[in-house]
């Protein structure tokens, strides 16, 4: 498995908005389906709605998405942690 970050645009509501959301998929057509999926599910947006722009590989240690830390936490940690310092909560 590997870290993507997909970015696009979706319906939100009654509006169209840009997103951009980390996961871990096993190839860059996975990263689409699973994108699709949780947009459906969260937003209710039909998969002809949503406009994928870009399908990228990242590095797991500059995501804060808890999805891939957690799926990626013994490598991160094997390479000493992340790269982007987690902020605290106010």
């Amino acid at each position: 498995m590997k870290a993507y970050r997909v970015t696009g645009i979706a319906p939100f509501g009654s509006m169209r908005q840009e997103f951009s959301l980390d996961l871990p998929a096993d190839s860059k057509a996975d990263a689409e389906h699973r994108t699709y999926s949780i947009m459906g599910s969260r937003h209710k947006a039909n998969r002809r709605s949503i406009t994928i722009e870009s399908v990228s590989e990242i590095d797991p240690r500059t995501s804060t998405e808890p999805r891939v830390t957690h799926h990626f936490r013994d490598q991160i940690a094997a390479a000493g942690g992340a790269v982007t310092p987690v902020a605290e909560e106010e």
